[in-house]
């Protein structure tokens, strides 16, 4: 090779790298990571490397929040959970990608409850309990494990079952809800829910989950059907068209609530069931807040007295309430009691 084509050859391997080292875009967003609700971030977008870029777009969980390149995040319009911060920075030949997060904790711990038990009435042992809700002087109940799926309407004081319906043995039943004189009843991993009549049980309709993974809990209030997916989010569905609109996160003071199970609406707030815990929380609807554990690991040795609980999926879940008599109910999988309790609240 020639001195000439030698020097040509460096020049053109210099010039490469000049442009590539030009336009090697790197950007950050900056933000705290961890927050309390009633508090305002500053969230900033900044590049650290390369051209002037054309402009950038930032987004709240999915959704374009600004334009610019810093915006106030109002925690008090979010809600407690973890958000992710998208950043799109737009250069001249291409779009640029780049992530963070700031989570949300509630700004008080929970209030600490245990309980007194006012009555015990019998359950159905064979109840693999999903769903539990007090209607009309009646419970309702939905049942889970493939073949043994059951819909139910009982005698609270008997446990005589007055009227049942069962699932296809390819669905795995989960929790339901009565509204509009219709029983919404979901399935734990197939993607959707049926809809029964409330009177006969006929089955009248369907449901798919749009955007949650599976389903666990239902309960409503007097807008929306109110759903858990065994994370820490809770969905509220159109009872209308059974889409789910949007969510809320449960978060205490120092954690996200993570298998939230079945659920119940009881004097406006939110209650309901870990998975596999004794522990009921009771969760703001409008924020996510843990307001509220109450803790029922007395009922589960009280259980023991009078029954072996030998499957480690027999735990309490199952929570009703009497909304005319300001009664609560709740019971387990499997087992042979169902407990109306009263709330105390530790000192």
């Amino acid at each position: 090779m020639t001195l000439l084509k030698q020097i040509t050859s460096i020049l053109v391997i210099l010039i490469t790298l000049i442009s590539c080292s030009k336009n090697d875009y790197k950007f950050k967003i900056e933000t705290p990571k961890k927050t309390t609700l009633g508090k305002k971030e500053t969230i900033s977008f900044k590049q650290t490397q390369g051209d002037k870029i054309d402009s950038v777009n930032i987004y709240v969980n999915g959704k374009l929040i600004t334009k610019n390149n810093t915006f106030t995040f109002n925690t008090l319009n979010y809600g407690v959970g973890k958000y992710n911060i998208t950043a799109l920075a737009f250069t001249p030949n291409e779009v640029k990608k780049v992530k963070n997060y700031i989570e949300v904790f509630a700004d008080t711990a929970p209030t600490l409850y245990s309980y007194k038990i006012v009555n015990v009435y019998p359950h159905d042992k064979n109840a693999f309990t999903q769903g539990l809700e007090y209607y009309n002087g009646f419970l309702y109940e939905t049942t889970g494990r493939h073949g043994k799926s059951w819909l139910r309407k009982v005698n609270l004081k008997t446990g005589e079952i007055l009227k049942q319906t069962d699932l296809p043995k390819e669905y795995f039943g989960e929790g339901m809800t009565i509204f509009n004189n219709k029983i919404h009843w979901l399935t734990w991993q197939k993607g959707k829910g049926f809809v029964y009549n409330l009177s006969n049980f006929k089955n009248i309709g369907e449901f798919k989950y749009n955007k949650s993974i599976e389903g666990w809990g239902l309960t409503h209030n007097s807008t929306h059907l109110i759903k858990s997916d065994g994370s820490n989010k809770i969905w509220f569905l159109n009872p209308e068209t059974l889409k789910e609109e949007y969510y809320i996160q449960a978060y205490t003071n120092k954690l996200s609530l993570e298998q939230l199970n079945e659920l119940e609406l009881i004097n406006g707030k939110i209650y309901a069931n870990y998975w596999q815990k004794p522990l009921i929380a009771i969760i703001n609807p409008k924020n996510g807040v843990v307001e509220g554990i109450i803790n029922l690991t007395g009922l589960v040795k009280e259980m023991e007295k009078t029954q072996k609980l030998v499957d480690q999926d027999e735990v309490l879940n199952g929570i009703a309430f009497d909304v005319k008599n300001n009664r609560i109910f709740v019971t387990g999988k499997h087992w042979g009691k169902l407990f109306e309790i009263e709330l105390v609240k530790n000192n």
